[in-house]
């Protein structure tokens, strides 16, 4: 990341942006904007990475949020988690195909047809059970062994082996239970602070007055200088030191420091 150039990390924002649908006339403004930025941190002897951090698809999201349409197309980074999670439940399931498919054709055989019977409704009640379990609960728990019951229940039927009804069932079970909880997991990743997001809360000074109708304001923070907006209607001045309590597309949002 260190060895992007300031002209790379414009082409794969802007490229983002527009894949995720960010509108033309806020690309132009959130462009010119990062440029700005960039070509002080190069001036300043520093690395683009110390503006856009090490993931630019989040930064660039960080900044695109606030300015797409109503009807939001998914991020990247969404597009390959999804991607990941379907291959990964693709894989489970046709292994979890082909291990029921392996012991039902060469598989060893139940002699008793009475403990076959028995165990064809034990399988049976434990999936329902297990699957309305599910239904009122939550956290993942139960699904993973209501998958392998059923998947028991289906080796039960051809007359498997009660042993290999039972490894199957923890086997599924277990398998179920790891990728469901990955899964889970991956989904409720946090996000941290990137570009500007970094900034909330921190204090600043006005370089240039901020007046929300007009549109106007700029904003040092440490050592960069942002473009700025504020949600109160009075103008705030030059040199008044402000909180950053939000990021608005390219903008922060600020108010004075109480």
């Amino acid at each position: 990341m260190t060895e992007l150039s300031v002209d790379h990390v414009l082409e794969r924002c802007e490229r983002y942006w527009r894949e995720t649908g960010v509108r033309d006339v806020a690309i132009t403004d959130m462009r010119r904007e990062l440029e700005s930025h960039l070509r002080e941190a190069v001036a300043a002897g520093k690395s683009p990475a110390v503006v856009v951090g090490d993931d630019i698809p989040g930064f660039a999201e960080a900044w695109a949020a606030e300015q797409r349409g109503p009807r939001r197309r998914s991020t990247w980074n969404e597009v390959k988690r999804q991607s990941r999670n379907g291959r990964g439940i693709g894989v489970f399931a046709i292994l979890v195909i082909a291990v029921v498919a392996a012991l039902v054709l060469v598989g060893p055989k139940e002699d008793s047809v009475d403990d076959i019977e028995v165990w064809r409704w034990v399988w049976l009640g434990a999936a329902v059970v297990l699957g309305i379990g599910e239904m009122v609960t939550a956290g993942l728990f139960m699904l993973p062994f209501a998958i392998g019951a059923v998947v028991a229940g289906i080796l039960a039927f051809f007359e498997v082996a009660v042993w290999a009804q039972i490894v199957a069932f923890l086997a599924v079970s277990i398998g179920a239970l790891w990728g469901l909880r990955s899964f889970a997991w991956r989904e409720g990743e946090p996000s941290y602070p990137v570009g500007a997001k970094r900034y909330v809360d921190a204090v600043g000074t006005v370089i240039e007055p901020i007046d929300r109708v007009a549109g106007t304001g700029r904003v040092r923070v440490e050592t960069e200088q942002w473009s700025a907006t504020t949600d109160l209607d009075s103008v705030i001045e030059a040199n008044t030191e402000v909180r950053v309590i939000d990021v608005r597309g390219a903008r922060l949002v600020v108010e004075p420091k109480s």
